[in-house]
């Protein structure tokens, strides 16, 4: 059975818990190598155990449309032919690509097995950019006003018609953030009015989309305003079944779009205290076993749960302990963090774990010199407001392409003598 940790949000390793080794998704089987960031370069699919490019015989913007998506990455502005990033090694896995732009990965548009073509040929893709997105002032990570980060800004999305905005879009931005159906969106400022940029209004989701950015504007924008500012509540990614009240019985989890149960070997009470905290429900009083609120059906989603609250984190190679490359410390030894999607909201976190006051900038590309070992996590993605970076979004080792030339790095504004 393979495992997971909750307090990762129980999807991603976390540095002091259990490793998962998820079904690999759809986004997980293609990538941009090569290229000024995660969102272009040259494309390379996942297949058969190993990494292989694709042949740029019939490449078009229709088919780098399809990439982006998957990659979540926004929109398709150029491809790119003739090897552009760099000629790639191995199998060339696909040639004459034909996509109608609307696929929602890239194995299921039409195309050939490459029979003719070199690596001089490698086609590759430059997207947009990824839309990052939160839930501010709610209840917990799962419920608040949406935001979604655009150009390097946080901003709202506003719109004062029912139509773009209920069941569709707010269930888009739950399966975004791993949190679950929707249950509830809201309108009208209901989680308080935002401040600064409105980056979004009048979206229309058509329950296929798996991020915010894949949904269009509507043709017709209103003029709206911060009142007219959105939110949802989620699900959540962990719920209690078949208890008393909604914070006692049966640990279930979110993953795949079905609910499923945690085996209960190596259940403890340290596991049940990060249930309890994730749902607001106080301290643990017991970790029940043997299905002692029934027994579930479907997926048994986790097993050998390891759960921890704390996460020993220290950073290299500064001015002083509160600059310089981050690491985490995971199965006896120290690694680093890769800088994909690396930010500010991430450093802030990373500062506030280590009692290191406000971030003032976050570095990446080894910007405090290449680490050495294991690269723990990848594709870091925190809101700012999680006590640990092991609560924040991320990629699990051994999951990632990252190499110590992105490792990433944080200058805090406090404690500036070395301790």
């Amino acid at each position: 059975m393979d495992r997971i940790s909750i307090a990762g949000l129980l999807l991603h390793i976390t540095v002091a818990g259990a490793v998962v080794r998820t079904r690999p998704t759809a986004s997980s089987n293609v990538r941009l190598v090569n290229g000024d960031g995660p969102c272009s370069g040259r494309v390379e699919i996942y297949h058969r155990g190993q990494w292989g490019t694709v042949c740029d015989n019939d490449w078009n913007i229709y088919a780098a449309k399809v990439v982006c998506r998957q990659l979540h990455c926004g929109k398709a502005l150029d491809i790119k032919v003739k090897a552009y990033f760099g000629e790639g090694s191995g199998v060339i896995w696909m040639s004459s690509v034909q996509c109608s732009g609307s696929e929602g990965s890239l194995a299921q548009c039409r195309h050939r097995k490459a029979r003719t073509c070199s690596h001089d040929e490698d086609a590759g893709v430059i997207c947009s950019g990824s839309v990052d997105v939160k839930l501010v002032h709610g209840n917990g990570r799962c419920s608040g006003r949406v935001e979604v980060k655009r150009d390097g800004q946080w901003g709202t999305i506003c719109t004062k018609d029912t139509f773009c905005w209920d069941e569709g879009e707010a269930d888009t931005v739950c399966k975004q953030l791993l949190c679950g159906e929707a249950l509830s969106p809201k309108m009208n400022a209901y989680f308080g009015e935002g401040s600064g940029n409105i980056a979004m209004t009048d979206v229309i989701c058509f329950y296929r989309e798996t991020a915010i950015s894949d949904c269009p504007e509507s043709w017709r924008k209103t003029h709206c305003d911060h009142a007219h500012d959105v939110g949802v509540i989620c699900s959540g990614a962990v719920r209690l079944v078949n208890g008393t009240d909604r914070c006692s019985g049966r640990v279930e989890v979110y993953y795949d779009g079905r609910w499923g149960t945690v085996c209960d070997d190596d259940w403890d009470m340290d596991d049940a205290q990060v249930v309890c905290k994730e749902l607001g429900c106080g301290r643990a009083l017991g970790a029940e076993h043997r299905a002692h609120y029934g027994e579930g059906s479907g997926d048994i989603w986790i097993s050998d749960v390891k759960c921890s609250e704390s996460v020993k984190v220290r950073l290299v190679n500064g001015t002083n302990r509160c600059s310089g490359r981050v690491e985490v410390y995971y199965n006896g030894q120290w690694g680093t963090v890769c800088s994909n999607d690396w930010d500010i909201n991430d450093a802030e976190v990373v500062c506030r774990q280590l009692h290191c006051g406000k971030a003032l900038d976050f570095k990446n590309q080894a910007f405090f010199g290449q680490g050495s070992g294991e690269i723990w996590m990848s594709g870091v993605n925190c809101s700012g407001d999680e006590d640990s970076v092991a609560y924040c979004h991320h990629i699990q080792a051994g999951s990632h392409s990252c190499s110590h030339d992105a490792d990433a790095g944080v200058v805090c504004s406090g404690n500036a003598a070395s301790t």
